[in-house]
């Protein structure tokens, strides 16, 4: 049986040849502690779980939900976007429920992009920006962040040839993998440039609640006239630690949403109505409980600095998400010093050149390891030091 020959520019999925050799060592009997895939160790809010009990139980809810998402989870997006950002967003047709923003991006690219078209993609970078791109044809023309940019990308840099077959541009603030985060001038440039090129400007704002020192991360919207040229991206599941259940939203542009909500309607069916519900309860009452979880991982971030530091790394403490992006000792490439660690010590992180070619040189990890974890991880790296170097 032959298959599509897309699928031979595809490589497996990232976190799930992570997962993968997680297992191996854990068969062979290895206590494992990984830094590798972001998927918060904390449970979900009591409340939003409640919620999503009493809503499962009403024969309503179980039936197709919209294709466009309930009015009530719409509605509480907007709200969510008025008190966080103070930016008006019509929840009629400017807001889209997502079934996880990963799909949401995925599906972006099938919206705005056709064969021979280039998507601006700076990395290292979620594959998923790239990985979209290829499946609907497209090409990415690749624009390297870089520590002296401060992880931003250079938009001035981009070859006239390049931006004559460019549709679309992806940015993500604060960033994964590098935890960089984007003051709202860049933002305002940003704008701009894609008013200027006719682009579709795709901002992945998942992390914009996790945010240390007392920075406050904007959304692209605040920008005058962004909704012109511009979707963002929010998730509920890192912001309340919801990653199993599959709920986001996409906002701003009304076209480009309902380009992607033609995509949407003719490959899904919407999200279950008791876990938009629930996702109501966590947008409209929830912010204590994103606090609670910003001490949290500010706590850790500072754990792991501290310590690693320790070893003899230099280590730049992340303004934002829940990774740190951290050099590799010399003499090692990204993916080789992840095996060595993994093998010598029972310690994974991601190799960085997974984001991209920007990433090598680097591996990322993730704040999502209890304290005693990160001691115990440290603790083992300072032995396989000793003795190897």
């Amino acid at each position: 049986m032959r298959y599509s020959r897309r699928l031979d520019r595809v490589p497996p999925y990232l976190f799930a040849q992570i997962d993968r050799k997680i297992a191996e060592k854990k068969a062979q009997g290895v206590d494992v502690i990984s830094f590798g895939v972001g998927d918060p160790d904390v449970p979900t809010p009591d409340a939003i779980v409640d919620r999503l009990c009493i809503e499962a139980r009403k024969p309503e809810n179980h039936q197709y939900p919209s294709y466009f998402g309930l009015p009530e989870f719409r509605a509480s997006a907007a709200r969510w976007l008025e008190r966080r950002f103070g930016i008006k967003i019509d929840p009629g047709c400017e807001v889209l429920p997502l079934m996880g923003s990963k799909e949401g991006i995925a599906h972006m690219a099938l919206a705005a992009l056709d064969p021979g078209d280039i998507a601006l993609v700076p990395e290292p970078s979620y594959p998923v920006y790239a990985m979209g791109t290829l499946l609907a044809g497209a090409e990415s023309h690749f624009i390297p962040l870089t520590a002296d940019g401060g992880f931003l990308p250079d938009l001035d840099g981009i070859s006239p040839d390049v931006l004559s077959r460019a549709k679309l541009l992806w940015i993500n603030y604060p960033n994964n993998p590098t935890g960089a985060v984007a003051p709202m001038e860049f933002f305002e440039r940003a704008v701009e440039f894609c008013r200027r090129h006719d682009l579709l400007l795709a901002h992945d704002n998942a992390y914009s609640e996790i945010t240390f020192d007392g920075f406050v991360a904007p959304s692209v919207l605040q920008v005058q006239g962004a909704t012109d040229v511009a979707v963002e991206f929010h998730s509920l599941s890192k912001t309340f630690n919801m990653t199993g259940w599959r709920v986001a939203f996409a906002c701003g542009n009304y076209a480009a949403l309902e380009a992607l909500g033609t995509i949407k309607t003719n490959i899904d069916s919407g999200i279950f109505n008791a876990v938009q519900l629930a996702g109501v309860e966590a947008l409209d009452n929830c912010q204590d409980d994103i606090d609670r979880m910003v001490g949290i991982y500010q706590g850790r971030r500072d754990l792991m600095v501290s310590l690693l530091s320790s070893l003899g790394w230099e280590v730049e403490p992340p303004g934002g998400s829940i990774y740190i992006w951290l050099p590799v000792p010399e003499g090692f490439t990204s993916a080789g010093f992840s095996e060595h660690v993994l093998d010598r010590a029972g310690v994974f992180f991601t190799p960085g050149n997974a984001y991209g070619p920007s990433g090598e040189g680097f591996v990322r990890l993730s704040l999502t390891v209890p304290d005693d974890r990160v001691e115990e991880a440290v603790r083992r790296l300072r032995e396989v030091f000793k003795s190897d170097w």
